[in-house]
């Protein structure tokens, strides 16, 4: 299988929102939720993927010809490459029934450990869908990433349990989908966390915990407060607010806050290996992608999860090559032109 066929099988059985296409850009899927689109008027996955390619690379090749070294060290563990699966939940629901969030997560999980990553797992009003991430991440000696709602305190302490008994590396919180109607609904509600409350998250956590969804430099700082490890620099694809400014055009602000500090994931219409470096250049120390494993994942199962992994992999190897950087520590932001 190469990468076109795993697309043409993907298409065929993904459902009716996602088109799997060529390339996942927010267009074809435009406002539609259920499924993969943007909220309200459509444009912030768009926003996402065309900022990123409205900066360029500056290409030097007047250097050293050697190997290229993309390995990169997080909270004691040592990765092949600097990017991970990003966190899907319903996945029933915004694609298709041929996998449910258990069968998706144990796939998932395996094939990122499989080849050299580590995927962040979703979650949802189903307990047995972090249930069954936490098994699956347990089965891969804790590579992997519980992504947890920001649910009441009783429900986030529960599900922390779960991700320290699956022996994970570390634990996330995407705090950006405190405006879902299901966590505003709850008894007692749930949604947007006080740094106070997210304090106490990061405690029960016992382990690194990151805090997903943060756009602006105050809410960085906010998290550094709370006593989070690292951030995602995040609109979670555009689905939760709209008309927000892009993940690319907010990264620099908040690395340059916060850098150094804190590990600085991004997310974000991120589609190609020259995309992860330009977020590199940045200043960001690894990013996450979403919807393209989905695609990945329906169109090849284990096999098309590490298609497009080596895809990613030899992208970002060529693009550093070609610009002179021989790891990602010599990766500068001199590199890239905005």
């Amino acid at each position: 299988m190469n990468y076109h066929e795993l697309l043409e099988n993907a298409r065929t059985c993904i459902g009716r929102y996602c088109k799997a296409c060529n390339v996942c850009n927010g267009f074809a899927c435009k406002n539609s939720i259920p499924g993969p689109g943007a909220k309200g008027v459509g444009d912030g996955a768009i926003r996402n993927y065309h900022q990123w390619q409205e900066i360029r690379v500056n290409m030097d090749t007047l250097c050293e010809s050697k190997p290229v070294d993309t390995t990169l060290e997080l909270f004691g563990q040592t990765f092949q490459y600097p990017f991970f699966a990003g966190p899907v939940g319903a996945v029933s629901m915004h694609y298709s029934d041929k996998f449910d969030d258990m069968a998706y997560n144990d796939i998932l999980v395996s094939a990122c450990m499989e080849n050299g990553i580590a995927a962040f797992t979703g979650d949802g009003t189903n307990p047995k869908v972090m249930e069954s991430a936490a098994a699956a991440i347990a089965k891969a000696n804790g590579r992997g990433v519980p992504t947890i709602k920001p649910w009441n305190m009783d429900i986030i302490s529960a599900k922390m349990d779960l991700a320290r008994k699956a022996g994970a590396f570390a634990v996330a919180m995407d705090i950006d989908a405190a405006g879902l109607p299901f966590l505003k609904n709850m008894t007692p509600p749930a949604g947007g966390k006080s740094v106070d409350e997210l304090r106490r998250i990061a405690e029960i956590a016992g382990i690194p915990f990151i805090a997903k969804g943060i756009m602006t430099v105050k809410g960085a700082l906010k998290a550094k407060a709370a006593g989070a490890k690292a951030i995602v620099v995040s609109n979670h694809g555009g689905r939760v607010q709209d008309q927000c400014p892009s993940t690319a055009e907010v990264l620099p602000e908040i690395v340059e806050a916060v850098g150094g500090e804190m590990k600085i994931f991004v997310d974000g219409g991120i589609r190609s290996g020259t995309d992860i470096f330009k977020a590199l250049a940045l200043g960001a120390d690894a990013v996450l992608i979403c919807r393209p494993f989905v695609t990945a994942v329906y169109g090849g199962e284990k096999e098309g999860v590490r298609l497009y992994i080596e895809k990613l992999a030899e992208e970002l190897k060529d693009t550093m090559a070609m610009c002179g950087a021989f790891s990602l520590a010599e990766i500068t932001g001199d590199m890239v032109r905005r």
